[in-house]
């Protein structure tokens, strides 16, 4: 009697590293010399799924060939993660195919509530972890989420500008990056539907990421972080599956 086939699982294909990047690329981003689409695919959690017990982030951040290039992961408290809901202050540490940690992004603890203006949104870029390359700062505005993308020395590079409204039912919602004027725009962040039935049940959310690609390595490290800032301050979903919209 014949055995059984047993499929095998798919291993992981990484991209393959690049022989060298710029002279001041930081070690890790070389990457991103290539790239001017990157794709997040948040992992669903199936304890988070089943029981509502929040569970710290998972994320595949893959190229246009579906090769993965970092993986990153949420280091967090059981307190926060149960306790403060999406607006938990993070830290997500991405590493590279070699397990390097090239890139390391912290949110601090704040409130979300576009009331308090002295407050706002904001997360530190560093590459490699403790050496800041860049910020996302939250601007205050009554209606339209709109962040500076800014370099280390605080100057702003891109601005990023969302819509009204961040709910969706079988379409993409648009948070579109444009120059410090914003008169010309250069990329987006779109965060991707996933069908009816994912939207409800989980909040494993994909993100699709375009910017030039002659644009400093360093900076399209910082819009990799504001596509994770804006999955959380958006999209990221509470313990009673309601999604939470803080602004």
């Amino acid at each position: 009697m014949m055995a059984a086939t047993q499929q095998q699982p798919t291993a992981v294909q990484w991209m393959p590293a690049p022989e060298a990047g710029p002279p001041d690329c930081p070690p890790g981003l070389e990457y991103l010399t290539q790239i001017d689409q990157l794709l997040v695919h948040q992992q669903v959690e199936l304890l988070e799924m089943i029981t509502g017990w929040e569970t710290a982030n998972k994320y595949d951040v893959k190229n246009s060939m579906g090769q993965r290039v970092y993986f990153a992961a949420e280091q967090n408290s059981c307190f926060q993660l149960q306790c403060c809901g999406a607006s938990r202050e993070f830290n997500l540490t991405i590493v590279d195919n070699a397990q390097r940690e090239v890139i390391h992004l912290y949110r601090p603890l704040r409130c979300t509530s576009c009331c308090f203006p002295c407050c706002l949104q904001e997360l530190v870029v560093e590459a490699p972890a403790g050496q800041p390359v860049g910020y996302v700062k939250q601007r205050w505005t009554l209606w339209i989420p709109e962040f500076d993308i800014c370099s280390a020395d605080g100057n702003v590079v891109l601005k990023i500008v969302g819509p009204c409204c961040t709910w969706s039912c079988g379409s993409d919602v648009e948070f579109k990056i444009f120059t410090p004027d914003k008169q010309t725009e250069v990329g987006k962040i779109s965060k991707q539907w996933s069908g009816l039935v994912k939207e409800m049940f989980t909040d494993a959310d994909n993100f699709g990421i375009t910017f030039p690609l002659d644009l400093d390595v360093k900076m399209k490290a910082v819009m990799l972080g504001a596509c994770f800032l804006i999955d959380f301050m958006f999209f990221e979903q509470s313990g009673d599956n309601n999604r939470n919209r803080h602004y």
